[in-house]
Formats: structure tokens, C-alpha cells, sequence
């Protein structure tokens, strides 16, 4: 993972009006790896961002990888059985433990950094949800005894418990007791949902975490990006979200409009002069109709390009309209991490 938006350039993500965008730790550690993005004068100057980088812990892996991580107390080892989860360097199982990850991020130099946590999908039952949580605690002291830029990159915690009502309580607390390193603050993400639990349990889980976490202290949802579901996590109190929802609904030829979506490889689009959406200033919409790009989408890069610039420009517009409502702290991070 080269650290780019597929199809877009960094000046059309500032066009758009996007704040942060996010790294994926365990794709870069592998290409290009940490050490030559650190030796090239960090992502920032390696991608030409000049704004706010965030970068997961690569923790995530643990649960899309699942069927090639050895998950211990030490860390999670990814097994050489594709050439994504070998070393670069000698070919060899690639050992991710928590001051492996700080260090990597450290390098990398996003400006918010994520703590490796124990990830479990919220489907699982039984005492893998506890051991996890309680795993996320321990890792977390490992991963602040670590961190080397304390005073450059914010550090955040990651709230784990499965559904488990009790056992977020418990995680949360610990994680609002440790009051995280930072330069402007401690910061909170509330992970291992998005896994496809349903609604109401989600939503339930969202709400005692933002309860429960400090109001002043920015509360980050990871993994979510349905419309939807970012307007009542907003609601309930979070802040921030990342995913690669908008891009890759974008890939297969879909447009993100306020009805819901529009099916741009439908046939009745074929001759639609209407742009995507009648109401939307993006530059998509003012320049091209549903015609034309349902004779890009699925065959021609350019296709995906447009619908990835107008949904990601929706999303931006959407979450605008609920910070300037709700005065949330940040705006949503697009997500570098498979796209």
C-alpha cells in the first residue's frame, strides 16, 4: 500500500475539504516499509499531504487475516502462507507486537497514532471476547512505554468488550485511567464493532462508550461509514469515523445520493442526462451526467474516479452539516487501509 487514494490526487482531496486522511500501518510496514517512508521525510512529504495523517495499529489484520494470525500474549504473528504477510525483507512470518507497532507508526509519523489491540468480531461469543479485552489493557501500557514522540504524535486508546456490556465498562474505565500521552489531549476510539452485529446492538455499544469517555476528548468510531450510521454515532456523541465505504461502493458503480445510492451501471442510467444528484455542487455532478458515466463504470478507470470524488465529496458534505449542528470535534478520516 503506497499511501494514496485510489484515483484521486491529494490537491482534489483538499478540494473536497477533507481534514485527515488514514494509513493502513500494516500494509505500509510492508510496501514501501516504514523505514524508507521515515528516511524520505515521513508520509506526509512521501504522499504530499500537507494535513492531518492518522495510521491504524494493524491490529485490524487480526480479524481480516484471521486464518493466517497466531494470536499470543507477545502479539500477533501472520503466517507466511501469502507473500501480504511476509517480511519484505527475508520472506519470513511477520511478527506485529505492540512496540512493534509503535514503532513502525513512529516512523511512519501520522500525527495520531493507534495502540495495538486484541481485535475480535463482535459475532464471536464465549471467553475470547474477555481475554481480548483484558489483552487490550495490558497491550496498551506496552504500547505507552514505547511510544518515542510522545510531544509530535497523539496516542489513542482503543476501547475492546465485544458486546459485552460489562465488559466495555471495563475496558473503558481502564483506558480513562491511564489518561493517554498527548500533545493536545488524551483520545479514545471505540473498536471491534462493524463486524456484523446488528444495529441496535451496535448503536447500543456506541452509546455507553460515549457516555462513559470524556466529553471534552475526541471519541473515534473505527470502521464505520454508512451514512446512517455515522449521523446517530454523531448523535450518541462520537466525533470521528473512518472507512473505505464511499471508494469502493464507488468501484462497482455506485453513487452516494440523499434518497440512499444510485446504481449507476443500471441500465435506465444509459440515457440519463441528469448529473448524479441534482442538488450536489461537486465537480462531478456539475460536469457529467449519469450517461456518460454509466458508460465509464466497470470499464474504464475514469468511471470509479468520478464516482469516488462525488461520494466522497457527499460524505464530506454530510458530516460538515453534522459538525456545524452538533459541534462534533473532527471530521471523518478516509480510510487508506484496502483501497
Amino acid at each position: 500500500m503506497a499511501g494514496t487514494i485510489k484515483g484521486l490526487t491529494t490537491d482534489q482531496l483538499e478540494e473536497i475539504g477533507c481534514q485527515i486522511i488514514l494509513g493502513n500501518t500494516y500494509h505500509l510496514a510492508l510496501r514501501p516499509t516504514s523505514e524508507l517512508i521515515d528516511e524520505l521525510g515521513g508520509l506526509h512529504k512521501f504522499m504530499n499531504w500537507p494535513r492531518a495523517l492518522l495510521t491504524d495499529s494493524g491490529g485490524f489484520q487480526m480479524v481480516s487475516l484471521l486464518h493466517l494470525a497466531d494470536i499470543t500474549e507477545k502479539g500477533v504473528t501472520f503466517q507466511a502462507s501469502c507473500f501480504l504477510t511476509q517480511s519484505p525483507v527475508d520472506g519470513k512470518p511477520m511478527l506485529l507486537t505492540p512496540e512493534e507497532s509503535i514503532q513502525i507508526q513512529n516512523r511512519i509519523g501520522a500525527d495520531i497514532i493507534m495502540a495495538l489491540d486484541d481485535v475480535v468480531k463482535t459475532t464471536i461469543t464465549g471467553p475470547r471476547i474477555e481475554e481480548a479485552m483484558y489483552r487490550t489493557l495490558r497491550w496498551i501500557d506496552r504500547c505507552i512505554a514505547a511510544h518515542k514522540r510522545p510531544h509530535d504524535q497523539n496516542l489513542f486508546g482503543i476501547v475492546q468488550g465485544g458486546l459485552d456490556p460489562v465488559l466495555r465498562d471495563i475496558c473503558v474505565r481502564g483506558l480513562v485511567d491511564r489518561n493517554l500521552p498527548g500533545y493536545v489531549h488524551s483520545i479514545y476510539a471505540i473498536g471491534g464493532l462493524a463486524g456484523g452485529e446488528d444495529k441496535d446492538s451496535f448503536w447500543r455499544v456506541v452509546a455507553q462508550c460515549t457516555a462513559t469517555l470524556p466529553e471534552d476528548k475526541p471519541r473515534y468510531v473505527m470502521g464505520v461509514g454508512y451514512p446512517l450510521d455515522i449521523v446517530v454515532c454523531s448523535a450518541l456523541g462520537a466525533d470521528m469515523y473512518d472507512c473505505v465505504y464511499p471508494t469502493r461502493t464507488a468501484r462497482f458503480g455506485t453513487a452516494l445520493v440523499p434518497e440512499g445510492v444510485l446504481k449507476l451501471k443500471h441500465r435506465a442510467m444509459a440515457e440519463d442526462t441528469r448529473p448524479i444528484d441534482p442538488t450536489c455542487a461537486c465537480m462531478v455532478c456539475k460536469n457529467y451526467t449519469r450517461a456518460y458515466i454509466h458508460s465509464l463504470v466497470t470499464k474504464d478507470a475514469m468511471g470509479s474516479q468520478l464516482l469516488s470524488f462525488h461520494n466522497l465529496y457527499y460524505m464530506m458534505q454530510v458530516c460538515m452539516q453534522l459538525f456545524a449542528e452538533n459541534g462534533n470535534l473532527f471530521l471523518p478520516a478516509t480510510d487508506l487501509s484496502k483501497i
